[in-house]
């Protein structure tokens, strides 16, 4: 965060620090979050005495989430790598968010510790929770950006929830309006919100998918609890090891498990769980539950996709994962993917194919240097990048793909062509999992679209005569019995709607018409609509 160009106000007591931040305006978030750094800064510089800096934290932190958001609502769902100013956001933000927990831990300074006294009580777990919810948001704010987490995160999350179980207010209530205003919350809910946000695989998830995950889990937080591994021979699922810098993980990779393992009991959420999903499929709507302002079918599919990580049931795989070696080349956007497809120009399908205004100008000067008869067509030089990936592994349906820097952008739920490792042609595919890592490359999980594809053009059908829409790129997708697939086309957002026809051109063959159904699959840039052929 620059503050160059603010000096950092003196915060010597805590009027002067609530003066400070009733002269704040949220209006512009930019220059809010400015005066805010400033503000935190100063408490850094000079803290004032531990009661007052918490207060004025307190104070501080409604207007500081709020203009936060508006700061990371610039780099959300942005393709990878992020751009300059979008980094530099996602920077400023994550930056925010490590000083307010390094504020806090400054206000644990006490001369006297008085364990005796319910204030004092009170007072650490407030401080131990927000060290928690600053450090969780450090996370979530990765994960959002889809950024791989810093060293050390998950140990310094461990850290605080471990001597929260020391001093023995773990459980202690704690108010966090910014949660829940109605309900206390405590540390170890704060704990065992961030390992229910990590095990749902958030980098396979959208950003809305995301807020919806992280509001349930710390909804539904209380419901879990923590135990030690007392029992030698209890040998639960998964497990977290708090000297470890990870997050609850399968206890088949760890060596041997110590004194500061714990388990999570889930059961009480999977119940929880169950309820909600029952109550949904009888019509009462997910606002009506505080589930959100979402549409019950959306709501539905998430929550069964999350019952099974929050409940610690293993997640069987449809298909194995081969490690594998080797380049596979990858084409993004539909131009680029339909050449790469058709192995050929995309044009027209018209017979008076329209020019655009450059093309008939080249056409007015130079169409005397056409030679009689010969028909005088105008085709510019086309070229589309395809990048170099490397193969990590690979299954039936899908691989894990990794590159440097250097290449395309790619978004979460994009469309991909992909030419494997040991192929010779493309294939669609789904970016179905993306992450960034620090030195700048991107690993990427990729669903293949099923059955070969074949580029075509299409464009909504008309009922009159002559019709002079243009056609657009598309691909069509065989049906596999085999796999219970139907046949399906794969078309830009926005041409879906139910029963519509469009006429289908593949070239050489004389167009046909075929009549969308329904909707099997959706992307950020593309629909997967089945079809019954006209």
């Amino acid at each position: 965060m620059n503050t160059t160009a603010m000096e950092v106000p003196v915060i010597s007591d805590l009027q002067s620090g609530m003066d400070y931040l009733a002269r704040l305006s949220l209006a512009n978030p930019v220059v809010a979050e400015r005066e805010l750094m400033s503000f935190v800064d100063a408490l850094l510089m000079a803290p004032p005495e531990p009661g007052a800096m918490l207060m004025l934290l307190e104070q501080a932190r409604a207007p500081m989430c709020f203009v936060e958001e508006e700061m990371a609502r610039r780099y959300h769902n942005k393709a990878l790598p992020l751009a300059g100013e979008e980094e530099s956001y996602f920077q400023q933000v994550v930056a925010a968010w490590r000083k307010m927990g390094k504020a806090y831990q400054l206000c644990a300074r006490l001369e006297e510790p008085d364990a005796e006294n319910a204030q004092y009580v009170a007072m650490m777990a407030t401080i131990l929770h927000r060290c928690l919810y600053y450090t969780g948001m450090v996370i979530l704010e990765h994960y959002r950006a889809r950024r791989d987490l810093p060293p050390g995160i998950w140990l310094d999350l461990h850290g605080y929830y471990e001597t929260a179980e020391e001093w023995g207010i773990a459980f202690t209530p704690v108010e966090d309006v910014l949660e829940n205003s109605l309900q206390a919350t405590h540390c170890a809910a704060a704990y065992t919100t961030l390992l229910l946000i990590d095990i749902a695989s958030p980098y396979s998830n959208s950003v809305r998918n995301l807020n919806l995950i992280r509001r349930w889990a710390g909804m539904w937080a209380q419901l879990v609890s923590i135990h030690k591994l007392e029992d030698d021979l209890e040998v639960p699922a998964y497990v977290i090891e708090l000297m470890k810098d990870a997050p609850l993980h399968p206890t088949a990779v760890t060596d041997e498990l110590s004194n500061d393992s714990r388990r999570l009991d889930t059961t009480r959420l999977g119940l929880q769980i169950n309820h909600m999903l029952s109550q949904l499929r009888q019509r009462i709507t997910p606002s009506q539950l505080g589930l959100g302002e979402e549409t019950s079918s959306h709501v539905i599919a998430l929550l069964d996709h999350l019952s099974r990580p929050w409940t610690q049931s293993a997640s069987p795989r449809c298909f194995r994962r081969f490690a594998t070696e080797g380049i596979a080349r990858v084409a993004v956007g539909f131009e680029a993917i339909h050449f790469c497809i058709s192995a050929k120009e995309f044009e027209q399908p018209d017979s008076a194919a329209t020019f655009s205004r450059g093309e008939f100008d080249e056409l007015f000067t130079f169409g005397e240097r056409a030679e009689p008869g010969q028909t005088l067509a105008i085709k510019p030089q086309v070229s589309f990048s395809v990048d170099e990936w490397s193969v990590i592994n690979h299954s039936a349906n899908g691989f894990r793909l990794a590159r440097s820097c250097a290449g395309m952008r790619i978004s979460h739920g994009q469309l991909m062509a992909v030419c494997p490792h040991d192929g010779e042609h493309f294939l669609l595919a789904q970016a179905t999992w993306l992450m960034q890592e620090d030195n700048g490359g991107l690993i990427v999980g990729v669903a293949t679209l099923p059955g070969m594809p074949t580029a075509v053009a299409v464009r909504v059908a008309s009922s009159k005569a002559g019709n002079a829409d243009r056609y657009v790129r598309a691909f069509l997708l065989p049906p596999l019995p085999a796999i219970r697939e139907e046949g399906s086309i794969v078309l830009p957002p926005g041409m879906y709607q139910a029963s519509r026809i469009l006429d289908i051109s593949s070239g050489e063959d004389t167009p046909r018409q075929l009549c969308m159904n329904h909707v099997l699959q959706r992307g950020t840039d593309y629909d997967r609509i089945s079809y019954q052929v006209i």
